[in-house]
């Protein structure tokens, strides 16, 4: 029996300590938006405030990540302040890149009864972003205009879908934040988007809103090319919730043929799924949200993320969700500063922003932790280890561990008060157990007597030296 029990414990412990879906924990992340840039994936996201019983959004949230496991918070460039015509609902989104400036595509609340797409530009990826029109780039009255998707073609066309039980999109002009022509409407049927046929019984069980032959797509559209074939995953219903599914064509315009489910039956635990698709450092990787993150739910969000590969006929096949998401393709230099935002996993800590300091961890509470993967140390020890940090109150423990919280101990920093959360000071301490290779490091909080129960320190970066 003990033996059955370390064997249990072992196991769970060992699927926690390689957790990584959902990828960000400090904040909760619908809609996730990726965009490749140089040699990082950058992810825009939403950000869901749980508590309300609505999807209720203020702004938008920006991560990178040159590896796929550790991912970096740039913070919130953008709000619904930023736009003066804005109301309300900061909605889904995705930001693109052309001609050295990223435009970034979002829709709001304008009025009573409508939402609008508009679009946000910036000369980086992190921002600041700034309205580039002072108005809404498509506004026409409807509920329908959401969750916009950007794609430019290889002949430099640029195309803008979107829509919320309807299809919609229109051909941008070459400034990305005007369009050319009408705004079109794709035709939705069984062949093109899916559909299940539903007999007059199941119908009227449903209600009189449910047509017959109801089309499966609902929202979230996610358009891109790829090897010659344009592709539109969705988000499509499914038994009562949303699932991911998408349609293949060989033109940006269609006509749309209706390939299948990617993501079906999954216990996400939210109503939706919104989801994107990229290929890097040769894999493919499949972004989308579970509610699945402690508190979160169909109005608490989370970015996930899953690999796979295409099969050969360029069709996509059925992926499930996972809790330990893609492995590393890359690795983190411990001996360049690294910012304490950037995380693998967190426990009882968060993140927060000053226009001085930028992106910071705080909120730091005893017995909590970030994990970072995939650390190469190299062939020669390190001698010391550096970290910034700053706290108004008695301060705590800051301890770092290679591979396991509680494991081979490489340094210890005790932090007193530095007069202030915003007074940042640098303290350094000697390695205490030589370390080289690749390995994770967890970095553990610990309150002192007169720190316990209450909020640590804040911490913004760390460095190793040799």
């Amino acid at each position: 029996m003990r033996s059955l029990i370390f064997l249990i414990t072992a196991l769970v412990t060992g699927v926690a300590s390689h957790a990584q879906n959902p990828v960000i924990q400090t904040h909760y992340t619908p809609d996730p938006a990726p965009m490749i840039y140089k040699d990082s994936v950058y992810v825009y996201t939403g950000d869901d405030i749980p508590g309300y019983g609505f999807y209720y959004m203020t702004k938008w949230r920006v991560f990178s990540s040159g590896d796929m496991v550790n991912w970096t918070d740039h913070g919130a460039p953008i709000s619904l302040e930023s736009f003066s015509w804005a109301v309300d609902r900061a909605w889904a989104a995705q930001c693109i890149q052309r001609n050295g400036k990223f435009y970034w595509y979002v829709c709001m609340q304008t009025d009573k009864n409508n939402m609008s797409v508009g679009v946000a530009v910036s000369d980086n990826p992190r921002g600041p972003f700034r309205d580039a029109i002072g108005k809404p780039l498509i506004t026409t009255g409807s509920w329908s205009n959401i969750d916009p998707t950007v794609f430019i073609d290889d002949n430099g066309q640029a195309y803008l879908y979107w829509g919320n039980g309807q299809l919609y999109y229109v051909k941008l002009n070459p400034d990305m934040i005007s369009y050319a022509g009408k705004i079109n409407e794709v035709p939705l049927t069984v062949a093109t988007f899916g559909g299940v046929r539903r007999s007059p019984k199941e119908q009227a069980s449903e209600g009189s809103h449910t047509e017959p032959n109801k089309d499966m797509f609902v929202e979230g559209p996610w358009f891109y090319k790829r090897n010659g074939h344009y592709y539109q995953m969705f988000a499509g219903m499914e038994n009562g919730t949303e699932c991911l599914s998408y349609s293949m064509s060989s033109g940006p315009e269609g006509p749309w043929t209706y390939q299948g489910k990617i993501m079906s039956k999954q216990p996400t635990n939210s109503f939706t799924n919104h989801g994107g698709i990229i290929d890097f450092k040769g894999k493919s990787y499949l972004f989308y949200h579970t509610g699945l993150l402690k508190g979160g739910g169909s109005y608490g969000r989370s970015t996930s993320v899953e690999s796979f590969k295409y099969n050969e006929d360029g069709t996509i096949p059925a992926i499930s969700i996972s809790a330990t998401g893609p492995e590393p393709v890359g690795s983190i230099d411990p001996y360049r500063r690294v910012e304490a935002e950037t995380i693998a996993w967190a426990e009882n800590c968060t993140t927060d922003q000053d226009p001085r300091t930028g992106v910071f961890v705080t909120d730091i509470r005893s017995k909590g932790w970030i994990k970072v993967r995939a650390v190469d140390f190299g062939k020669i020890s390190p001698k010391k280890f550096s970290a910034s940090l700053a706290t108004g109150l008695g301060g705590g423990i800051l301890e770092v561990f290679a591979d396991s919280v509680g494991g081979v101990k490489l340094a210890t920093l005790h932090i007193p008060r530095t007069g202030g959360w915003n007074k940042w000071k640098t303290f350094t301490e000697p390695v205490l157990t030589p370390v080289t290779g690749i390995h994770d490091l967890y970095f553990s909080f610990k309150g002192q007597n007169i720190t316990a129960g209450r909020e640590l320190f804040n911490f913004d970066h760390w460095k190793f030296e040799k």
